[in-house]
């Protein structure tokens, strides 16, 4: 599975340490002397969730999962799944978790899903890690096909290609993130024309990813939009001009994040792991520099980019301006692969190597 692998291989590169933070107990229904997932409610400040541990669950003989990688939310109010089953790599829901419909049977590497609406018509880019994207429409019918870079002059034939994520840009413009592969940022037109790469590869410089995991487009500031990009193993967003000019890093200490997901002034990412938790009889134990699986969690940001609020994780803590290492809480997620914001914003969490679990929802109180 290539999520745990190349972020094991980025993590002995990093010099990132995370220190024991104070751990924060769900809240139970207090009628309840044997409280319920659903029961629990996690999170801070204003933002604070119930858990629907169940919502997605379907009949794993009649549609299965193997890792639930990403969502979204199209114009109508469906939200719209990838993951890598080959029996149905793209589920449909309604809110309510009921199936609407289900296609998509050869993407081996189902793992990137974005939503573009041209005015008219909402289109999806799947993103395969096997060395492809593809944009189809919301029947799955295919309508453009990306391939390996070397193809439009962007790498060399030997240079490795495994497209995690996309991003949309106001234009049409087509940004792919190549998180498994050689590290950069790809901008194509909305044409399928290569127009540049972005970033400086692999490392640790203002420039560079490790793990550059997901993108997305940051239209918070409508006159000035830019692009996020993530640096898994870096523990960090990376925002640069649409042209690809780097512009700041924004640290999450402690964290793995996943894809950025911009909704109204938030920012919210699942978090794929951290790295010093992990529970003996229900107490967290810290880990220094340990990279430890089954510890993810949600983390919020406001439009200053502050975090406001981990679900499943720490509370935000700053010490003198500066964001202290942010720890799962509690054992209610394994890795947060991504997020997806409803018009009530209520988050739904897809999941990486997590016994096939369905999507979860997290309900806003």
């Amino acid at each position: 599975m290539q999520d745990g692998k190349t972020d094991r291989i980025d993590f002995l590169e990093t010099t990132t340490k995370a220190t024991a933070g104070a751990v924060v107990m769900p809240h139970f229904n207090i009628n309840s002397s044997k409280p319920k997932m659903c029961e629990m409610v996690i999170g801070h400040s204003d933002f604070e969730y119930k858990v629907h541990k169940e919502w997605g669950n379907l009949d794993p003989a009649k549609t299965p999962v193997n890792n639930c990688h990403e969502m979204i939310m199209d114009s109508k109010g469906r939200l719209v799944m990838v993951g890598d089953d080959t029996h149905n790599n793209v589920l449909i829901y309604d809110k309510s978790g009921k199936l609407l419909d289900s296609w998509g049977i050869r993407y081996k590497g189902g793992h990137g899903l974005s939503l573009w609406n041209d005015g008219e018509e909402d289109y999806l880019f799947i993103c395969d890690t096997d060395g492809a994207i593809i944009k189809t429409n919301m029947d799955g019918r295919e309508l453009m096909f990306i391939g390996h870079p070397s193809e439009y002059g962007a790498y060399e034939k030997d240079e490795a290609f495994k497209p995690t994520e996309t991003s949309i840009g106001p234009n049409g413009d087509i940004y792919i993130a190549d998180g498994y592969g050689s590290q950069y940022v790809l901008q194509f037109t909305k044409d399928g024309e290569f127009v540049r790469k972005i970033g400086d590869g692999r490392g640790t410089d203002d420039g560079q990813f490790q793990t550059a995991h997901g993108v997305c487009i940051d239209d918070r500031d409508k006159e000035n939009p830019t692009l996020i990009v993530t640096s898994r193993a870096g523990n960090c967003f990376k925002r640069f001009t649409l042209d690809g000019k780097y512009l700041e890093t924004i640290s999450l200490p402690g964290a793995f994040p996943c894809r950025p997901v911009i909704h109204g002034e938030n920012l919210y990412a699942g978090i794929c792991w951290s790295s010093a938790v992990k529970f003996e009889n229900g107490v967290a134990e810290s880990h220094p520099s340990k990279n430890n699986p089954n510890s993810g969690f949600v983390t919020i940001l406001d439009k200053y980019n502050k975090v406001v609020s981990n679900p499943g994780g720490t509370a935000p803590k700053y010490e003198n301006g500066e964001l202290q290492p942010m720890l799962q809480a509690e054992p209610v997620f394994n890795h947060c692969h991504d997020v997806c914001i409803d018009d009530d914003a209520n988050i739904y969490v897809c999941q990486w190597n997590a016994d096939k679990t369905y999507p979860i929802k997290l309900e806003r109180v």
